[in-house]
Formats: structure tokens, sequence, C-alpha cells
């Protein structure tokens, strides 16, 4: 688990690919080319071995990842966007900014 502040590692499709070839090749097991390699964990070679097995790209996935980005043309488009989102909350949970009647009025 990543602990907060944490940064990672990030390698090459080349170096991946060369990694992959000398495990491949028989050049040594995945702890002896992990601590030749500087990897900090075995886990990283076997998982791209078993990508490289399965057709898969090793390149990194994570730009692709989550929730794509809403870019804005303006200042106004941006504060129009989240006026929506604000309105469209209070319709779907109006009790939450106070517009529920009191039961003892």
């Amino acid at each position: 688990m990543a602990i907060k502040g944490q940064t990672f590692q990030q390698y090459s499709e080349e170096f991946k690919l060369k990694a992959v070839d000398m495990y491949i090749n028989g050049e040594g097991s995945y702890n002896t080319l992990s601590t030749h390699l500087g990897l900090r964990s075995s886990t990283q070679l076997k998982n791209w071995v078993k990508k490289f097995e399965e057709g898969k790209k090793l390149s990194d996935q994570r730009e692709n990842s989550g929730r794509p980005k809403t870019k804005f043309q303006s200042v106004e488009e941006e504060r129009d966007y989240y006026k929506a989102q604000v309105e469209y909350l209070k319709k779907q949970y109006p009790n939450l900014h106070g517009q529920v009647k009191s039961e003892r009025q």
C-alpha cells in the first residue's frame, strides 16, 4: 500500500522489455534479475513478464486511468458548470441546505 508522500520509480518500456528478455532467456530468476536491475521488488518483474506473455503493452497506463478532466474555455464557463452542479445537488438532497420545513412549527 502506498504511503502518503511516497514517490514511485517509473521505468521506460525499453527497460521493461530488456528485463523481460533477460528473464525469458534464462539469465536469472525473478529475484536475481530484480536485484541486478535495481528494482524494489521481484513482483514488478513478474508482472511485466505476465503482461508480455499476455500480449499487453508494458507502457505505463496510469495517465489513462481515472475520471476525464473537464476543460473550460473561460472562467465564466467554469463558474456556470459548478453552479449547475450545486443546483443539481440541491434538488437531489433538499434537506442538506436548510429548505426542509420544520415539523415543530
